[in-house]
Formats: structure tokens, sequence, C-alpha cells
């Protein structure tokens, strides 16, 4: 059993438990990823063809690692004029581990409906700001926060009126 499918604008045949290295995608590693541009699914005895994509499939993967590929030298010249370019390049990649195929919501190996795993989203209390448990932690937070808003940019400041005008009464 295999499914072709879509990512980055390549296409990829797979096969469940095999190990694919695509573009990067903006997962985390062990994050469960769903290809829901699936071309094509073949069984032993029955094939689905999409037009362009199979209706109620998707495959379902899991992020093993981010990774770089092998460099590669990129060489142009021009004969007899001197002209020559050396560059070096090396794509980032996803490693992805195929664990499931879906087709009209069963799974392809056990014939019961998919188990999707939790996305890698942060929990509420990771989102909020932290509480302040005593009055001094307090304090040192809101200094911390006017001195936040004081700071603007990071080019030079120009004196102002007031400042000047401060300063010339203290002379």
């Amino acid at each position: 059993m295999f499914a072709v499918i879509k990512s980055g604008g390549r296409q990829y045949k797979v096969s469940v438990g095999q190990q694919l290295e695509v573009n990067r995608l903006p997962v985390e590693d062990g994050a469960q990823v769903k290809f829901e541009e699936v071309l094509l699914i073949s069984d032993a005895d029955t094939s689905m063809i999409g037009a362009p994509f199979v209706e109620n499939a998707m495959v379902l993967a899991t992020a093993v690692k981010q990774d770089r590929g092998e460099k590669l030298v990129v060489f142009r010249y021009k004969a007899k004029k001197r002209i020559r370019h050396r560059k070096g390049h090396r794509q980032e990649l996803t490693i992805l581990s195929i664990d499931d195929i879906v087709a009209n919501g069963k799974s392809l190996i056990t014939g019961e409906a998919p188990t999707e795993r939790e996305q890698g989203t942060p929990a509420e209390d990771e989102l909020a700001a932290p509480v302040a448990s005593t009055e001094t932690e307090r304090a040192e937070t809101e200094a911390t926060d006017t001195q936040a808003e004081e700071k603007t940019s990071r080019r030079r400041r120009t004196a102002k009126v007031e400042d000047t005008e401060s300063k010339a009464e203290e002379e």
C-alpha cells in the first residue's frame, strides 16, 4: 500500500513506516503533520485517483527532526573571460516518519478511525503573563515595564526642550 502526496510543490510516493525528507516545514520535532493533498492511494486490490486530490483522504506523519541536506556547489564561469563564480547551498529539510494513510475516514492499516495526536500548542498558563507573588516582585516587574516603555528605539535621542531648560536652571 502506498500514497502519492504533494508537499512544497513536489510529489512524493510514501508508504507506512517510511522516512521522508521534505522542504522545511514550520513544525516542532515530534509534532504530527497532516497531508490532505493526496493525489493517489493504491492498495493491493483498489486504487483511488484524485482529480486533482482524493476526497476524504489524508496521510499522517510525525516530524522526526529538522535537518540540512548535503552541500551543493554551484559553479558558473565564462570561458576565456576570467569570470568564475563559486557558491554553495544547503537545503533546509524536515525529516518525517509516515504513520498512517487514511481514506474515507478509515485507516488503511487498522480499518478503524485514525488517532490524531494533540498538536504541540503551548498551554494557557504559558501564554499568560507570570504572576508576581510578593509586593517586591510586583514592584520590580512594574519598574522593568516602565523601562521597556521608555526605551522606544536604538537611535540617539535628541535633547528635549524640558531637559535643556532643567540643565540651564541647575547651572
